[in-house]
């Protein structure tokens, strides 16, 4: 008795279901010999949704594999992201139009028109698109890059579909568009070595002992933690100033990203500290005023 009720229960919640989806099939709309129906609208959002949901997890084990695979660096994993992405993509979109059963031939009377439309309205972002897959083919750029555009100085933190995100020293991120590192000028200190060069210019008076003031230079720069032991720091003896006999101080830091001013602030202070106890003179410009003729106090 039990099991006939629920065999009841079963087949009137089937026939509810059938007339549910007869009646949404009824409601619907014609575009010329087109006809879409509510039913038809609910299908496509449903199919939209689990395609949604599988694309995202298919992503997550792909980026989570090419993350894992240890023979890639950060460039080409990012790379391989952006590929699967994009293949993702495309394929849940074929199979959601296979699934619907959408007939992409009754778009053919607004295709002219809609592709003028998305080619100008798009033409920018599939120009970020091309270039940022280009920039991470040839490598020419990577994430934990130093690089300076136009005005713009400091490190790679990404490198995304649309833009390159840059972050400064003062903890500003630039998105600069990845068309421009591909048409604008770009110095990337990083590129083939993170050994950077810093040049730190030195002013002593003409009274000083230079085999000295070259001393101290090479000392105060070696002591400094972010400078190089190899290669080793140079100085030169640049030119006899108007004032003062100068100097430079050429050194090699390989954490550029950390920042340049703050390795020469810190030789600066140390040169600075050594020549008040070696009483070396820092010169600076001084003028002589000669008085020709006293003023009348009467």
């Amino acid at each position: 008795m039990a099991q006939q009720q629920a065999e009841q229960i079963a087949e009137g919640a089937v026939d509810t279901t059938v007339r549910l989806f007869e009646d949404l099939d009824q409601i619907a709309i014609a575009v010329g010999s087109y006809r879409l129906s509510l039913l038809d609208i609910l299908t496509i959002l449903v199919t939209v949704i689990i395609l949604f949901v599988v694309a995202r997890m298919a992503l997550w084990g792909i980026k989570r594999l090419i993350r894992r695979a240890k023979r890639f660096d950060p460039a080409q994993s990012l790379l391989a992201e952006k590929l699967a992405t994009i293949a993702v993509i495309a394929v849940a979109f074929f199979i959601g139009i296979d699934l619907v059963g959408f007939d992409l031939s009754t778009l053919a009377v607004f295709s002219g028109a809609l592709g003028l439309a998305v080619g100008f309205g798009l033409q920018k972002t599939f120009g970020n698109l091309i270039a940022g897959i280009i920039l991470l083919m040839d490598r020419s750029v990577k994430p934990g890059d130093v690089i300076v555009v136009g005005d713009t100085f400091g490190a790679i933190s990404k490198i995304g579909t649309r833009a390159v995100s840059v972050i400064t020293r003062d903890g500003k991120e630039h998105l600069i568009p990845n068309e421009l590192l591909m048409t604008e000028p770009v110095e990337n200190w990083s590129y083939s070595s993170r050994n950077v060069r810093v040049q730190i210019p030195v002013g002593v008076s003409y009274s000083s002992d230079l085999e000295l003031v070259e001393q101290i230079l090479i000392e105060c720069t070696t002591a400094c933690d972010r400078v190089l032991k190899s290669p080793k720091p140079n100085v030169w003896l640049k030119e006899f100033g108007d004032n003062s006999v100068n100097f430079e101080i050429q050194a090699w830091i390989m954490d550029p990203e950390s920042g340049v001013g703050n390795v020469r602030s810190a030789v600066l202070k140390a040169i600075w500290w050594r020549f008040k106890e070696e009483n070396i003179e820092i010169p600076f410009p001084q003028r002589d005023v000669y008085i020709k003729t006293m003023p009348d106090k009467g």
